[in-house]
């Protein structure tokens, strides 16, 4: 099968809305299954699955050597390659990921609040799974194991629609995925890769409300706008990282240049990778000489002030300010105080992350309570807004809205709470 073909032959666009509507059907029959599921289970399903990755590891690299390959012919751009490439290092994370989200505590049932009212009734909010989450996702193919891993910890579905470019190794790791539920006598469909390539196999995703309960986009602005403009399923948005570093007056400089270094070029790719760098003009001139000299890989886009300190600088056009470069670029604009800073992350911050490196701990207060994004720092690099970094194993996507979760997504964002009462016999008057 190539990029450009389904692994169904569907002779038009009712056939392939039923096949997509028969998938997130299975995948409604095995959330039922998968909600009761005991932790017991689910933990011996991801071990299984991490076996199983290890013992298929190269195997898993040159279906996506295969993806890799295709899409160099196809023009892939430089950032999308390094998503979609998997590395030994990468699938070494993949089983760490697994390991963790096993040893991690299953929020499932969990009772939370417990209050008895002035009648006796006792009452209690039980924590419970999402049902059937539709996730849609470019590249990363790690992230279909990520996303099975936490969906099936947390008791949920999930019906995946990777990119084409990545169909390969997908569909390697999906058969991987069927093989450890089944080895716990649970349905495969719990865990669906959608085969099917075409865009309208998304657009018809995306209007299946009967089966779904919500659906979770992971990847460029387009598909995050396509998926909310084309729902009629509710969206947890994963929109793009357009992420500040706000240099104060009286910062540790060197730290400063360290920090930045680590947020743009450890991985520029990232959606926490550093986008734009705010500096107060006290600190201008001496900052800038050390970013010019830490950040000398790195296109820099400046402001007028920033091109007087560093010459090689670009004229940064107003849309570098609201890019997501994702690449070796960064732009960099000097303010006069930290509140400009913040009017500025205001207008152009996408709500994913920001961080602030200063001396000062009154105006680190302000900068956490201002900067209204998921995850907000003190002296530490953006490339921590990260489930994993962060303590909740691996992570479904980062949550750039508030409801009902915002910031990254681990086992708890991915249930919801309802209602449980114990009574005596108890009636309302």
């Amino acid at each position: 099968m190539t990029n450009n073909e389904s692994s169904l032959n569907l002779s038009s666009s009712v056939d392939l809305n039923e096949a997509v509507a028969k998938v997130c059907r299975q995948a409604k029959q095995a959330a039922a299954i998968m909600a009761v599921a005991s932790t017991m289970v689910k933990n011996e399903i991801l071990r299984e699955l991490s076996r199983l990755i290890a013992n298929h590891r190269e195997a898993i690299l040159e279906a996506n050597n295969l993806d890799v390959t295709e899409a160099e012919k196809n023009g892939l751009s430089r950032s999308m390659l390094a998503r979609l490439t998997l590395t030994r290092t990468i699938i070494d994370e993949m089983l760490e990921g697994l390991e963790e989200v096993a040893e991690l505590p299953d929020p499932v049932g969990v009772l939370e609040e417990k209050t008895t009212r002035p009648n006796g009734l006792e009452v209690a909010r039980m924590r419970v799974p999402l049902g059937v989450i539709g996730f849609i996702y470019e590249s990363r193919p790690n992230v279909t194991v990520d996303a099975a891993a936490l969906c099936l910890k947390s008791g949920n579905a999930v019906v995946l629609k990777g990119g084409k470019e990545a169909i390969h190794s997908n569909q390697y790791l999906a058969k991987l995925i069927a093989q450890a539920l089944h080895s716990q006598n649970l349905p495969p469909a719990a865990v669906s890769l959608l085969p099917f390539t075409e865009r309208r196999a998304t657009q018809f995703l995306l209007r299946q409300d009967k089966y779904l309960d919500v659906i979770i986009p992971r990847g460029g602005e387009s598909l995050i706008r396509f998926t909310a403009e084309n729902a009629t399923v509710p969206v947890l948005k994963h929109y793009k990282g357009v992420c500040h570093i706000y240099i104060d007056k009286g910062a540790d400089l060197n730290m400063a240049a360290s920090i930045c270094r680590n947020a743009k070029t450890q991985k520029p790719s990232a959606c926490n990778a550093l986008e734009t760098i705010l500096i107060h003009r006290d600190e201008a001139a001496a900052a800038l000489a050390l970013l010019n000299t830490s950040l000398d890989d790195v296109e820099i886009r400046g402001c007028e002030l920033t091109r007087l300190h560093i010459p090689r600088a670009v004229p940064a056009r107003e849309e570098d300010y609201a890019a997501e470069f994702l690449d070796m670029i960064v732009a960099v604009k000097i303010v006069k105080d930290m509140e400009e800073a913040l009017q500025h992350i205001a207008a152009y911050s996408s709500n994913h992350t920001e961080s602030i490196i200063t001396r000062d701990q009154e105006r680190a207060e302000r900068f956490l309570a201002a900067a209204d994004s998921s995850v907000v720092l003190v002296n530490a690099s953006t490339r921590f807004n990260d489930g994993w970094q962060l303590g909740l194993g691996s992570e479904i996507g980062i949550s750039t809205s508030k409801l009902h979760a915002f910031g990254p997504m681990g086992l708890k964002e991915l249930t919801a709470r309802k209602f449980v009462v114990h009574g005596e016999g108890q009636v309302r008057l």
